[in-house]
């Protein structure tokens, strides 16, 4: 008798999980306010009625997007921070880590973004955007741990304002992002990522690591 809502649970994850990544796929390649549940449900193959016994509603679809969004790159950059031997890597290190691992992370899902700035153009909250300002939040919270560590080590230009920094850190990635969206060339984030960082590096930091320089 416990196996049979164990199945069931176990195939609506799978499912709910299908269409969080047909929701980004699909995303990727058009504007995520004309995705319909429709068109959902074709990428997986259900039914549209089918769709609905996993989510309530489209917006419980982009939800979902956004937590996994949330837990998949805040995973990603931590784990970026962290050196081979499970110790964190040096701070000015550690930054341009999570900047490459970012800039790795959406041009593997392009649609991640684009629900983000999608929903941001919404002039009311709404739990989606709720949802972008916790990752922002989370995010912005993980770089200014390690601004801060920079600091402590004395690594920073005196007088450096660590909140401006960790703003400039996030809108340097963001701006990359968005060029690459306007062109349509994704590929052109990862050319361009390492400079974008070393001018960034350039304003902060009181001496560059050599072998922070000669990142390619």
């Amino acid at each position: 008798m416990e196996l049979k809502p164990k199945r069931s649970r176990q195939a609506t994850d799978t499912r709910q999980a299908g269409l969080v990544m047909a929701a980004l796929q699909l995303a990727a390649q058009r504007s995520p306010s004309d995705i319909t549940t429709t068109d959902l449900a074709h990428a997986v193959g259900i039914t549209q009625g089918a769709v609905f016994r996993h989510f309530a509603n489209k917006e419980a679809i982009w939800l979902a997007v956004l937590d996994w969004t949330t837990d998949t790159l805040t995973t990603k950059l931590e784990g970026a921070a962290t050196g081979p031997d499970e110790n964190p890597l040096p701070p000015l290190h550690a930054l341009q880590a999570i900047f490459a691992a970012h800039v790795d992370f959406v041009m593997e899902h392009p649609g991640v973004p684009r629900v983000i700035f999608q929903e941001l153009q919404h002039a009311d909250d709404t739990p989606v955007k709720a949802r972008v300002r916790n990752l922002m939040q989370q995010y912005r919270m993980l770089v200014m741990g390690l601004l801060q560590r920079a600091q402590a080590q004395n690594l920073l230009v005196p007088g450096t304002d660590l909140p401006a920094a960790a703003v400039l850190f996030l809108g340097a990635v963001q701006g990359l992002v968005m060029q690459a969206m306007v062109s349509g060339q994704g590929q052109s984030m990862a050319a361009q990522a390492p400079a974008v960082f070393a001018i960034y590096l350039q304003g902060i930091a009181r001496t560059t690591p050599p072998h922070l320089e000669s990142t390619p």
